[in-house]
């Protein structure tokens, strides 16, 4: 288990380039399944759970050629079908919960898949009936073996159909648009998720050949096709990975540019910070955040207290609450986090008032935060990374802090975050691997 120490307290200053969208990648990197030409996608995140999806893909035969820093070619024109009966394949898709996004691929292409229920980070409930529903409703029939290993195939071609979705699910709209296209006939999927990043999957599959109509909105139409041709796609930039700089800049005090952010694609995160009383430039495509001594959470026009929630986009992610949440600890004012999706993304906030934080957590989806004004600062202790995104606010929490912290378990970071302690190190950070 590797760990990161961290001496806080210091100032950091220059510039830093968001790597490829992690949410992105996932979808697009399966996407690949559906033709036998070549894809190229480029700005890929050099991150452990992307790596481990290409790995995947590689030993199901598709052919990965890096031709790049951030840019692959795949050709899945020999993908093997007998190794999702092994054990190796088994391991894999249980340690990656993007895993589930080459069902829709996959049973649009070749008729038949099977995954034991996917990982990923321990943030609640994460239920999958959507994807298979939708998948059901297009033909596919599911059975499941035990409780947690599924199989899914369909006799013949899916069929287009009607479907409104339970919930507006990213990786559910993306299983189900990537199996959409393949089929017979029209497919109308209402209350799709419209994330930029779903969008990016849909722009994608139409350079591809599909015929795709609503991309961005939650009413999607597809008309099938017989097949897909290779392309080309360069992936946005990350979005989370973007406001976590904008929290680190804020909480140390530090002047950061933060460069080529495609500023359009960030909907609610520039306001959000923005009501937090964070400073924020935008120079043609960069965020500019200057260094602020102190900085005030806003209040609603009565003078009640602020809450800041998380919801389906064009709402802000539910990723940046835990950011937002350290964020707060340092401002002048007293904020309501209210995290709706997941019930167990808040319980990394016993660290942050064992650093001195002032924190009510009042049930497992809100807490309260009473700003310290930076009159006092967080202290260093020794702690661990409970997920991807608790796991780097709690680093920009160390950052703050005064004196030495240790974080555990920093593989999780890893997960999402690319190289971060080089990166942050080139900024100013005193921040080693352990």
């Amino acid at each position: 288990m590797a760990s990161f120490e961290v001496i806080g307290g210091q100032p950091l200053k220059g510039e830093i380039i968001p790597q490829g969208a992690k949410n992105e990648a996932l979808q697009i990197l399966c996407a690949v399944l559906l033709t036998a030409e070549p894809v190229t996608i480029s700005n890929i995140p050099d991150i452990r759970d992307v790596n481990k999806l290409i790995e995947l893909l590689r030993d199901m035969g598709v052919k990965v050629g890096k031709i790049g820093v951030d840019t692959y070619v795949f050709q899945a024109d020999d993908v093997h079908l007998d190794y999702l009966d092994t054990e190796a394949f088994v391991t894999q898709g249980r340690a990656l919960r993007g895993s589930v996004m080459i069902l829709g691929p996959m049973l649009a292409r070749f008729g038949k898949c099977q995954l034991p229920r996917p990982g990923g980070d321990k943030i609640g409930r994460r239920p999958l009936d959507t994807h298979f529903v939708g998948l059901e409703k297009l033909g596919g029939k599911l059975t499941l073996e035990g409780n947690d290993f599924y199989r899914i195939s369909t006799d013949g071609k899916l069929k287009g159909t009607y479907m409104l979705l339970d919930e507006a699910s990213v990786t559910g709209t993306a299983n189900l648009v990537m199996a959409a296209v393949l089929a017979e006939g029209t497919t109308t999927i209402y209350n799709a998720a419209c994330e930029p990043y779903l969008q990016q999957l849909c722009k994608m599959l139409v350079r591809m050949g599909a015929k795709i109509n609503g991309i961005g909105s939650n009413l999607l139409t597809i008309e099938g096709v017989e097949s897909l041709g290779g392309t080309e796609h360069r992936m946005l930039p990350d979005m989370i990975e973007i406001g976590s700089f904008i929290g680190l800049a804020a909480m140390t005090g530090s002047e950061i540019t933060i460069k080529n952010c495609q500023i359009a694609e960030l909907g609610l995160i520039p306001d959000t910070f923005r009501k937090l009383g964070i400073q924020l430039e935008f120079r043609d495509d960069d965020i500019h955040i200057p260094a602020q001594e102190h900085y005030e959470i806003n209040t609603y026009l009565d003078g009640s207290i602020l809450t800041i929630s998380d919801h389906t986009w064009p709402g802000l992610t539910p990723d940046l609450l835990s950011i937002i949440l350290v964020v707060a600890t340092q401002a002048k004012g007293t904020v309501l986090i209210h995290q709706k999706m997941f019930e167990s993304r808040l319980f990394f906030v016993d660290k942050l008032i064992d650093m001195g934080a002032q924190i009510i957590l009042c049930d497992p989806h809100r807490a309260t935060v009473i700003g310290l004004d930076k009159r006092t600062r967080l202290h260093g202790i020794s702690m661990t990374s409970p997920d991807i995104r608790a796991g780097v606010a709690l680093l920009i929490a160390a950052l703050s802090a005064e004196g030495r912290s240790v974080i555990d378990n920093v593989e999780q970071i890893d997960r999402g975050y690319q190289n971060i302690d080089k990166r942050l190190t080139a900024l100013g950070a005193q921040l080693r691997r352990l």
